[in-house]
């Protein structure tokens, strides 16, 4: 059996010797590098551009303004194609701008034949500017007489609300106590390893083929030949290798503009690589959101209401714009379900980079205002933070309220229990003071999450997965699904393993997307792979093992039932022990004998109709060093149902750094900026303060695994989750240690001051 097993990943020696070729290991003696102009305001109108210096520079291809690209909006998040206009996304962008949004906005490019001219070029670009005011602030952009950043959006770009779970304001008024709290997000960064890069071409047929380091190769084709409104089949994306993501690269950023390039320049390869500093500006942020949050509960600790007031910051375009925070809203219906439950988001535009994707899509956000209002709650009414919600939480067999589907496996009360013994929370709680003081201060946290595994039914989910016999009995393995280092590879090599019969290590997995070659999936996102792809991979897997075993009864003549696969042999299904015959000679057989057979294949594309959703938990212990304000986290676990568990060293590495990203966003990292110019200060790596090795304590993982009846395999949700819960469980920690609520992140040295401050413990 292959799952569970903690087989090495298929790409883990090529990754570690360096063989892996990413984008940017492919070259060509021809390539031209492209290098965009960027404006130096957040908000303004381009007055006048004169490019005439820098075409004259010596190795300068072309200079393209935005007077001549197509005045074609489009849309860039990386969703599946809605058939209905209502759901389909914002079209807001256009390849080069004369209307400046934010600081950075792309307003040129230079074409040349390095990159060195390139940037020589650049600085040669004059530019005239009208400036208005940038709009940073809610009270700013939702002010009577502001400026449009987007004409005819009144800086709106999306507002839904809801109720479920029964009428919301008589629940409210049932309750015996009613609590009330605000608290607000950072705009972060993805910080992946590999920077965003792409080059495209034309080749013999004159078809477009864009090479990018993309999560979503399917949906990167849709939306150039949207974008360059030509035909989708005359665009063709190849996925190489590709160092991370985190959502970052489930938009559009670099390729409708290098498609547009090649078509300029008789078809010559252009690429875009760009820089750390570009990247963290001009590709995706995560939504700033501030959220305000009311909870009606009895006098046994039960919650009766809930609604939440959620304000979303998209930034200068739309992007995936309000689905980021109307995803996250739907979501948190599970996690506590019997009660009334009311919801309204809304989603602005800014003069700040745009937001976009990042990892649990606006469950990070959602899920710290609530899980920090649920412990203020608490010590309001004297409650222990696991008792209540361990009275609250989840149950199998519970009606999710927004949609009235059965919750089929939830296994988030076993994950708290498990984890307050794991961290010893009552011998803690029993050896602490209940009233800390002095200079050293520790503090127990918990919050718990629950998210979804993939986008049904608010979005199709379709995946494809092809098995080809070869001629030597191992098996050419394609999927759309678009390994970006989470591991996908590895599973899906698992499950078609489990399924066939055939020994892991025969299943050959091609780990480039090509979208002329690779059956559709819309790629790396929601964490949809292991839970959709499965599908498709168990159905193929299915047929191709039928197909197998009906070819070896044609050869052998017996009987189909009496036959089954095991290690890389057909068997007797009595004595398993018995080689009827070698997968070897019978792949030779079906390729080459002259009267029977042929290339055994399997072909599937499958639609899931279902969304099982995973839960789980974080406890952290932590010591606050008051006048250094200071946190060092002691002990932290993070504790998951996922459903059945694949492959617990992949699931443990995906627990982890999903960790050290929660972590990193509780107490590290934000990106700061200049509120008069709008300006953002700290687009490097340097200032930007990501923990090193050397900052992050022991990450501790645990598994409850149940089996959902919706997957194929039982397994449920994992890349995503593990960063949702991590920083409301440090707040609360900080909440336990001082008695202070802090409800504002990243709780950095200067923030705790400031609060330490306000109430007198400096």
């Amino acid at each position: 059996m292959a799952i569970g097993k903690s087989v090495n990943r298929v790409d883990a020696i090529a990754k570690v010797t360096g063989r892996a070729r990413y984008t940017d290991d492919f070259f060509r003696p021809d390539m031209l590098q492209a290098k965009f102009f960027r404006s130096t305001i957040a908000h303004g109108v381009v007055k006048s551009i004169d490019i005439s210096k820098a075409v004259a520079v010596p190795g300068v291809e072309a200079v393209f303004t935005f007077d001549d690209v197509p005045q074609k909006l489009f849309a860039t998040a990386g969703h599946p194609y809605s058939l209905d206009p209502n759901h389909q996304d914002i079209e807001d962008r256009l390849l080069l701008t004369q209307y400046i949004r934010y600081w950075g906005d792309e307003i040129a490019v230079v074409v040349a034949e390095s990159e060195l001219i390139a940037n020589e070029a650049l600085s040669l670009i004059e530019v005239e500017y009208e400036t208005y005011e940038p709009l940073i602030t809610a009270e700013q952009i939702l002010a009577p007489d502001a400026r449009e950043i987007h004409p005819g959006s009144k800086n709106c770009a999306g507002e839904h609300s809801f109720e479920c779970g029964g009428k919301l304001e008589e629940a409210f008024a049932s309750a015996d106590e009613v609590f009330e709290g605000e608290y607000s997000t950072q705009m972060v960064q993805h910080c992946h390893i590999e920077n965003h890069t792409a080059f495209a071409y034309l080749d013999d047929l004159q078809h477009i083929v864009i090479v990018s380091s993309t999560q979503i190769p399917h949906i990167v084709r849709r939306i150039v030949g949207q974008a360059l409104d030509i035909p989708w089949g005359n665009v063709r994306v190849i996925k190489p290798y590709i160092g991370g993501g985190f959502g970052n690269k489930q938009d559009i950023v670099l390729e409708p503009l290098v498609a547009f390039l090649t078509t300029k320049l008789d078809g010559k390869p252009v690429k875009i690589c760009m820089t750390r500093e570009e990247c963290m500006i001009g590709t995706r942020i995560r939504h700033p959101i501030t959220t305000k949050v009311r909870i009606g509960i009895n006098q046994e600790g039960t919650m009766v209401a809930r609604n939440m007031d959620s304000l979303s910051f998209t930034g200068a375009y739309a992007s995936h714009g309000h689905s980021i925070v109307a995803a996250a809203g739907s979501k948190s219906c599970l996690l506590y379900p019997r009660m009334a439950v009311g919801f309204h988001g809304k989603t602005i535009y800014s003069n700040i980079p745009a937001a976009g994707a990042m990892r649990a899509y606006g469950s990070p956000q959602i899920n710290y205002a609530f899980e920090s209002a649920l412990d203020d709650l608490a010590r309001k009414k004297g409650i222990s933070p696991i008792e209540i919600r361990l009275k609250n939480l989840a149950q199998p067999g519970d009606l999710n309220p927004l949609s009235n589907q059965t919750i089929s496996s939830c296994g988030v009360i076993e994950c708290l229990e498990k984890g307050r013994e794991l961290i010893q929370w009552d011998r803690k709680k029993a050896e602490w003071p209940s009233q800390q003081s002095g200079n050293e201060r520790r503090g127990l946290g918990v919050a718990c999450f629950s998210y979804g595994s993939g986008t049904y039914p608010v979005n199709v989910e379709i995946a494809g997965a092809r098995l080809i016999l070869n001629q030597d009995g191992s098996v050419h393995m394609q999927t759309g699904a678009t390994e970006i280092g989470q591991g996908s590879d590895t599973i899906i090599a698992q499950m078609a393993a489990e399924t066939t019969g055939l020994p892991f290590g025969k299943i050959h997995v091609v780990s480039t997307q090509d979208t002329d070659l690779t059956p559709y999936d819309p790629g790396a996102y929601a964490s949809r792979q292991a839970f959709v792809m499965g599908n498709a991979v168990f159905a193929a897997a299915t047929e191709f093992r039928q197909k197998i075993i009906e070819y070896a009864a044609l050869i052998t003549e017996i009987p189909f039932e009496a036959l089954d696969i095991s290690g890389n042999n057909i068997v007797k299904t009595e004595n398993p022990e018995q080689m009827v015959i070698s997968m070897e000679e019978l792949a030779l057989d079906s390729y080459y004998n002259k009267d029977r057979g042929g290339q055994i294949t399997a072909d599937v594309s499958h639609k899931t109709r279902s969304n099982a959703p995973s839960f789980g938990c974080t406890l952290v212990d932590l010591t606050i060093d008051i006048p250094m304000c200071q946190i060092t986290i002691n002990e932290i676990f993070n504790l998951h149902d996922s459903g059945v568990i694949l492959n617990p060293v992949t699931a443990k590495g995906q627990v982890e750094g999903g960790m050290s990203m929660g972590i990193a966003a509780a107490l590290t990292e934000q990106l700061l900026i200049d509120p008069k110019s709008g300006k953002i200060l700290n687009n490097n790596l340097l200032d930007y303060k990501i923990p090193t090795i050397m900052d992050t304590p022991e990450l501790q993982s645990a598994f409850v695994e149940t089996n959902d009846p919706n997957s194929s395999y039982g397994n449920k949700s994992l890349g995503e989750p593990p960063i949702i819960s991590p920083p409301p469980a440090i707040r609360n920690a900080v909440l336990d240690a001082t008695g202070i609520a802090i409800n504002e992140l990243p709780i950095t040295p200067q923030i705790l001051f400031k609060h330490f401050k306000k109430h007198g413990l400096i």
